[in-house]
């Protein structure tokens, strides 16, 4: 049984990696923190991979790893200034997630919580059900903060729109 349960969950982790990088690029914003977030989930999730209760619930097992990692990272960077950036050099971008590119601004000045619902729900198209067991919220707390982060950030963008206009 554990056997398979590892095989699986490498499966998972083969199939899913791209899906993994990009969600931690839009926590993290940054290349190689991005590749070190999934790199330290992948890590613990095969150390762990023995706690799976459900093997039908790998998906959320795992993006609460990897959203974990990301946080901390992000706490880590927020105490020390990236040796680029303190030297005036140019930071790699990700074309898919250029900065200044407006919606990813707005969703940014939302409270990390709300990024975070909004970003699994529409980045990558998960459930409700699915938000709610990664992050450990009941049900209608994921829906609740969607929807006032989903209206925070229509109004955000028409605001945006307003000074551009």
């Amino acid at each position: 049984m554990k056997q398979i349960l590892y095989e699986r969950l490498i499966q998972y982790i083969l199939e899913n990696q791209d899906r993994f990088y990009r969600t931690a690029y839009s926590y993290t914003r940054h290349q190689e923190d991005a590749l070190d977030a999934v790199q330290n989930a992948v890590c613990k999730a095969l150390e762990a991979y023995e706690s799976i209760k459900n093997a039908d619930a790998i998906k959320t097992w795992f993006y609460r790893i990897l959203i974990n990692e990301c946080l901390t990272l992000l706490k880590k960077r927020k105490r020390a200034v990236p040796a680029a950036e303190a030297v005036g050099q140019d930071v790699y971008v990700e074309e898919a997630y250029e900065q200044g590119g407006g919606i990813e601004d707005e969703l940014d000045r939302l409270e990390p919580d709300v990024q975070g619902i909004i970003k699994l729900r529409f980045f990558e198209e998960m459930s409700l059900k699915e938000i709610s067991g990664i992050t450990g919220l009941n049900l209608s707390t994921v829906k609740s903060k969607l929807y006032r982060g989903l209206k925070l950030l229509k109004e955000n963008i028409q605001e945006a729109d307003l000074w551009v206009n």
